[in-house]
């Protein structure tokens, strides 16, 4: 057992296997009964429902028959499509199914050794940032001795009907999994992080340059592991599980099985007057009722291509239920698309690795402002900052960012009418680059990325940030709900992403020695004008230097400018109000950087907190003589150190 494997219910496979064996007793779960309760919480099957095990439904069970395939899930009476979807995808990867059915081999029937089968079967499932194992029975539920839920085109094969108990029982019921999201298993089975793509709002029905930036998108994704499905939404005029003209069923999710850009020989690009064809390949898990447009199994189309070069295409179709359409078509088609991506953090890899860093939070209710982490969104300005709130740093000039936050599973609490997830999301704000509590009032700091707010178990933001320190705050919608998430963050170098807790500067018995804060000032160096020339093409390479008390903050260099835009936030808790704060303006040279200038600020509560703009002068006091060049800031300072 790996030591980052959790037991679910606490059940240890080995040790039931062995106790199994020992008393010649096939295994019979404790925790997920072969009865009512396990099947449903409101609605029963429409009939009787007997528990059978797989050597009661045929002679020669297996695990798998001829490997395993994304043909050979069917669906079964429950509204599980988006599962059936999923599990075609994992099986399309060798690497990320055998996470799922760990030792395969070994939980295989061996016929040769009948008396070491137990009945008992593991699988494993991320959940919410760690593995975790769930053991089952083999019992399975039958109507007139077949399978009523999730089951293989082979009679005998039943990795799809166990896998799908198991996940039942992470669930609480088979009817739990009634109604979900593709996307929702893809990540239970494999950790990837989900993107939702609203294709009528990304107007990718009718703009061709966002199509193909889709397909590029998609097909990178294909090719580095990640797993697609997709759905047609249904509106105000149609109805789940109806077909549409073109034979796609609304409601129901399908999965992508291929992604494929194809230049075309001289021969067919006469035929489809194109030289390159943008493919897309989809499986119904019903495994019937496909598309009926251009590239349908009967189509026109292919009576064009011969056998030997839809081979060299890789214009293939293995079985029913799965078709090519082009990505025109698709778009046009469908209204959602789930990209789960396998991010890669391997340093082994030939394709981009992912600097990851994982963090488990959640909101929480307390009465006492300070002690509150469930303010609401944006929009609820008194209480927004009274979340958790997460610091992270872009070291580069710019680096893009992935952002996924995921709430808990709330399946689980379907029987209690409370399964539905809770709209939630998140805003990143640019803040101080020296930021080291908790954010109390929304001042100098920018806001410069907000997430879309959904009931989605998973809210996903891409996002190219520049230089700098951010404050990232996960919420709910509405204030005052409590449950727990996880947030991952993916950049390209190192984030120290870490939650930030304390409100001000810890009082300690050093504090008495060497003095505790009294004051706290926030600067906002906006840009500076009118610098004194320095090179021969007249120009400058200019940055800022922020000194307090023993402690310094320098923005980035802005290149060949006597006129620049820092844009550059600190923050201060000052223990000697009188010493001013001193603000320099610097040129970078290869040797020896050259002061240009400076402006004091005594920063006191009572000053403007408008923008003001501050002549530089020479070292010295206030009085000292002035030097060409004025700089813009903005101010604001408080004895109240939780005011800022």
């Amino acid at each position: 057992m790996s030591p980052s494997v959790r037991l679910f219910r606490d059940q240890k496979y080995e040790e039931l296997k062995g106790q199994c064996i020992e008393h010649g007793q096939l295994f019979e779960d404790p925790e997920f009964p072969a009865s009512d309760e396990s099947l449903f919480y409101m609605r029963a099957p429409p009939r009787k429902v007997e528990w059978k095990r797989p050597k009661e439904l045929c002679e020669d069970p297996r695990l798998f028959v001829n490997g395993i395939s994304s043909h050979d899930l069917h669906q079964g009476i429950l509204g599980n499509c988006w599962f059936v979807a999923a599990c075609s995808c994992l099986a399309l990867q060798e690497n990320l199914w055998q996470k799922v059915i760990p030792d395969f081999k070994e939980q295989e029937w061996d016929l040769k050794k009948a008396e070491k089968y137990a009945g008992i079967f593991r699988f494993r499932f991320w959940c919410f940032g760690e593995w975790t194992e769930v053991v089952v029975d083999d019992l399975l539920p039958t109507v007139d001795g077949k399978l009523i839920y999730c089951h293989s085109n082979v009679k005998n094969e039943f990795w799809s009907a166990l896998l799908e108990k198991a996940y039942a029982k992470l669930a609480g019921s088979y009817e739990a999994l009634d109604g979900g999201s593709a996307a929702e298993a893809i990540v239970d089975f494999t950790g990837a992080v989900a993107e939702s793509v609203d294709l009528i709002k990304g107007k990718y029905k009718e703009t061709i340059s966002e199509q193909m930036k889709l397909f590029e998108d998609l097909l990178k994704a294909h090719k580095r592991g990640g797993l697609i499905s997709c759905s047609i939404t249904a509106s105000s005029d149609s109805a789940n599980e109806m077909e549409t003209a073109m034979g796609l069923v609304i409601g129901h999710a399908y999965s992508v099985t291929a992604v494929r850009k194809l230049r075309l020989g001289e021969r067919l690009i006469l035929s489809f007057k194109a030289e390159k064809l943008f493919m897309i390949r989809l499986r119904n898990p019903w495994g019937k009722r496909e598309w009926n447009g251009a590239w349908s199994d009967n189509s026109e189309e292919w009576k064009k291509v011969s056998s030997s070069e839809r081979k060299r295409l890789g214009l293939t179709v293995e079985n029913d239920g799965e078709f090519w359409m082009t990505f025109e078509d698709w778009c046009k088609n469908f209204t959602d698309v789930d990209i789960c991506r396998i991010v890669n953090t391997s340093y082994f890899s030939i394709h981009k690795t992912w600097e990851k860093k994982i963090m488990q939070g959640a909101w929480t209710k307390n009465s006492e402002p300070l002690l509150n982490r469930s303010g609401g969104c944006f929009d609820n300005r008194e209480t927004f900052l009274q979340n958790p709130q997460y610091i992270f740093d872009v070291k580069k000039t710019e680096d893009k960012v992935l952002v996924s936050l995921q709430q808990e599973d709330r399946r689980r609490y379907k029987k209690e009418g409370k399964g539905e997830s809770i709209p939630i999301g998140f805003e990143i704000l640019k803040v101080e680059d020296n930021r080291s509590y908790r954010l109390h009032k929304l001042t100098v700091q920018e806001r410069v990325a907000t997430s879309t707010y959904i009931n989605t178990r998973t809210v996903f933001l891409r996002r190219v940030l520049k230089q700098g320190r951010y404050v990232l705050i996960p919420t709910t919608y509405h204030p005052g709900i409590i449950t727990k998430f996880i947030l991952r963050l993916f950049t390209d170098v190192p984030s120290k992403l870490r939650e930030l807790k304390a409100d001000k500067p810890k009082m300690t018995c050093w504090s008495l020695l060497c003095g505790y804060p009294h004051r706290v000032t926030q600067i906002k160096i906006h840009s500076a004008e009118g610098l004194e020339k320095q090179d021969r093409s007249g120009g400058a390479d200019p940055y800022v230097l922020v000194k307090c008390e023993n402690q310094q903050v320098r923005s980035a260099v802005q290149q060949d400018a006597t006129s620049a835009a820092f844009d550059t936030q600190v923050i201060f808790y000052r223990k000697n109000t009188d010493s001013p704060i001193i603000i320099q303006v610097w040129n970078s040279n290869v040797l020896c950087d050259q002061f240009l200038g400076q402006a004091l600020l005594a920063a006191s509560p009572g000053d403007p907190r408008e923008e003001q703009t501050l002549q530089l002068r020479g070292r010295g006091s206030r009085e000292a003589a002035e030097v060409p060049g004025r700089i813009t800031v903005k101010v604001f300072s408080s004895d109240d150190l939780v005011a800022l």
